[in-house]
């Protein structure tokens, strides 16, 4: 058990570099809020648009199958079981309408009369709220929209953050992150110290991971059998193997402090450590041309109804 390989979300790939590894943090950042913005109060089209442009940058970009596979597949999977079980599901709207003119509008049979009632006028329409009826399976209007709304809205919220992770480095992230924010300091916001603690952090969830791993290992080597220990005992023992991770990462972030110190490091202001250098190329300026785009198209065409 490897969760350092196995996991298969927020892992940056050093191999091979596509395109999309060129590009600068700050402009992928532009990218990235827009794919979490536009999807608000827009129409179900560009909600599948947003899906199937992810979908399109990831396979141009030449990412290896056996990556995007094991993030973006399970990923499509589960907002396809989504999207059914919406459809199928009750929409909510149970209210039942009771018409106000009578069946036929223009002629109907008065009390103690031969009268035949004409037919009903056809609908004038091929408008329907209810597209399929089967028993008790019954998939409306709203149910559908419901089902896009939420299962495009899933995978743009996941994926679109799981590929800026996967094409930048943690480096690189904390550097456009501090350099956006930089106008802020004017109004005495900690910039620096914000970026050092992403930084830090990006940097302590390897370990947390190995922690986690090397304490599953350590308790799958004793071979402990659960069944005989009861509820009671195992719940001591997963209490203590807790414990033991607690106090392992307790004592990771202690050592991360004591190199800091060693080094001399006393605030980010005056050690202030270059991470990365940020550079705008020309696949930026593209990129930042078809960004202007993107938000020109949305406005225009991907406006709700």
């Amino acid at each position: 058990m490897d969760l350092l390989r196995s996991l298969p979300l927020g892992l940056y790939l050093e191999e091979p570099i596509t395109w999309l590894h060129r590009m600068d943090a700050r402009v992928k950042l532009g990218w990235l809020m827009s794919f979490l913005l536009t999807p608000l109060l827009a129409s179900e089209l560009w909600r599948l648009a947003l899906v199937g442009l992810l979908i399109l940058i990831t396979l141009s970009a030449r990412i290896p199958l056996r990556v995007w596979k094991r993030q973006m597949g399970w990923l499509l999977v589960f907002c396809s079981l989504l999207f059914v079980v919406s459809c199928i599901m009750p929409d909510g709207i149970v209210a039942e309408h009771q018409p106000r003119l009578p069946a036929s509008e223009i002629s109907f049979a008065l009390p103690n009369s031969t009268e035949t009632v004409s037919p009903p006028l056809p609908q004038p329409t091929s408008y329907n709220y209810v597209w399929v009826e089967q028993g008790p399976l019954m998939i409306t209007r709203y149910s559908v929209d419901l089902g896009i709304r939420i299962s495009t809205l899933l995978f743009t919220l996941v994926y679109s953050t799981n590929l800026y992770l996967l094409t930048t480095a943690s480096e690189e992230i904390a550097t456009a992150i501090e350099n956006v924010m930089e106008p802020l300091q004017r109004f005495n916001l900690p910039v620096t110290e914000i970026a050092l603690t992403l930084t830090l952090s990006l940097r302590f969830f390897p370990l947390v991971l190995e922690e986690i791993q090397n304490l599953v290992r350590s308790v799958r080597t004793r071979a402990i059998n659960w069944k005989k220990l009861g509820f009671r005992r195992a719940t001591q023992v997963w209490l203590m193997v807790a414990e033991r991770l607690l106090e392992n990462l307790l004592l990771r972030a202690e050592q991360m402090a004591s190199a800091m110190t060693v080094r001399g490091f006393t605030t980010p202001n005056q050690h202030h450590v270059q991470w990365y250098q940020l550079r705008i190329q020309w696949i930026d300026g593209l990129a930042l041309v078809s960004l202007m785009v993107f938000w020109t198209l949305r406005f225009i065409l991907g406006a709700q109804a």
